[in-house]
């Protein structure tokens, strides 16, 4: 399996580091307002029950300012893409596709460098997230320069079998994950609407029953369709499912390539798309925001 440059096991770290950061702050706010929901109830009238009353709302406020000012889901998009930037970089320079389509070795290892040091530059902004992660390590591996130096055949059956077949398996399988998450939190939404519902009928028909609050539960529904929105998950389904129908147009492309300069084009046709579909997954999280 071909090793990507130390930079990228950096940056990847520091995307998924991020991410688990962000998502939980949101799964903590979440929590904490729904235990306000059951705090709101007045189910005590003593001192220390407001008290933890106040302190738990509180909590889920200083969360949300927390969230707003350090935006750690920005250190996540950001970091993502300079991680995809690298791995495309890290493919291009391996099959011998543009830019590094050259036959001279020192000058495609020269561009290289050159464009990871410009990438690097142009994402300076989450050099802190960075920190502390590894750094030491090859920019470049000598694994790329072995793949680099394979025949044409060669380097199009490792070019099908490990970047391919393994991103169309990750966008149909993560196309398939967010399909059933969708209609799992959907449904989830549903029971928590109906037994609000339902609870709010009883009272409608007997005014002196004291059936379950649904304060809670409106809460509970509230805090669903919130995470449903934030992840996104029929709009990634969609998306990821697009994404490997292109995978395979362009798997036929690069199987009907014979020459060096025909397989650097279906190389790159490639490399756009996966580029393609991370800018548009940017995009989307960033208005989600």
């Amino acid at each position: 399996m071909i090793k990507y440059p130390v930079l990228f096991e950096s940056a990847d770290e520091a995307s998924n580091r991020s991410q688990r950061k962000f998502l939980w702050l949101v799964r903590l706010e979440y929590f904490l307002l729904f235990v306000a929901a059951f705090f709101s109830l007045g189910l005590s009238q003593s001192r220390p029950y407001y008290v933890s009353y106040a302190v738990v709302f509180a909590a889920s406020m200083g969360l949300m300012a927390y969230r707003s000012i350090k935006k750690p889901e920005k250190t996540w998009y950001q970091a993502r893409a300079l991680a995809e930037s690298i791995k495309t970089l890290t493919w291009r320079f391996a099959m011998r596709a543009e830019p590094f389509d050259d036959d001279r070795g020192a000058d495609a290892r020269r561009d290289f460098r050159k464009l990871l040091k410009d990438v690097l530059k142009t994402n300076h902004s989450i050099s802190d997230a960075l920190g502390g992660l590894k750094a030491t390590g090859d920019q470049l591996p000598n694994e790329m320069q072995t793949i680099r130096e394979f025949g044409l055949d060669q380097r199009k059956d490792y070019y099908l079998e490990h970047r391919i077949a393994d991103q169309r398996s990750w966008y149909e399988m993560k196309a398939k994950h967010n399909r059933n998450a969708a209609s799992a939190w959907f449904w989830i939404s549903c029971l928590a609407y109906a037994l609000g519902l339902f609870f709010i009928l009883t009272r409608v028909i007997d005014p002196t029953y004291v059936g379950w609050p649904t304060e809670p539960l409106v809460v509970f529904a509230s805090g669903a369709v919130g995470w449903t929105q934030i992840k996104k998950f029929n709009e990634l389904a969609a998306a990821y499912s697009l994404t490997a129908q292109e995978i395979g147009l362009t798997e036929s492309l690069i199987r009907d390539t014979r020459t060096n300069g025909a397989f650097s084009a279906a190389v790159n046709e490639a490399e756009l798309a996966f580029s393609r579909e991370h800018t548009q997954w940017s995009a989307r999280q960033h208005q989600g925001g």
